[in-house]
């Protein structure tokens, strides 16, 4: 439970690293406006705003993001959001019913594409 809530602290963290240091990622969320949440069945977990080329995480659930990613528990939270093999984990994750995404796909897939901006090399 500590790795995923770690985790989720992080990773607001990372990804505004991203933005202030890769200019493509910069660019990828100028004018972009989400507010998305990632928790467990139990409801633990934290919830994220992207705004103004801003990244900001907030304790707790909103009350209406556009998606929330929900997994089956903290351990398989963790070990999914912190493969090095992203989109097959996650593909292999909705599977096996260890994540359930709802709300608005396209909000997702562009999430996706934000995250892949924290491999190496791009």
């Amino acid at each position: 439970m500590l790795k995923f809530k770690f985790l989720l602290w992080m990773m607001p963290r990372l990804l505004q690293r991203a933005i202030d240091t890769k200019p493509a990622c910069a660019h990828y969320v100028s004018g972009k406006t989400l507010e998305f949440q990632i928790q467990t069945i139990g409801k633990i977990g934290r919830y994220f705003r992207v705004e103004d080329g801003r990244v900001k995480s907030f304790a707790g659930l909103a009350r209406t993001p556009k998606f929330t990613l929900t997994f089956s528990n903290a351990d398989r939270g963790f070990k999914i959001l912190s493969a090095k093999d992203g989109k097959e984990a996650f593909l292999a994750a909705l599977h096996d019913e260890d994540l359930v995404i709802s709300g608005d796909f396209v909000e997702v897939l562009w999430f996706q594409g934000f995250t892949e901006y924290l491999q190496p090399g791009k």
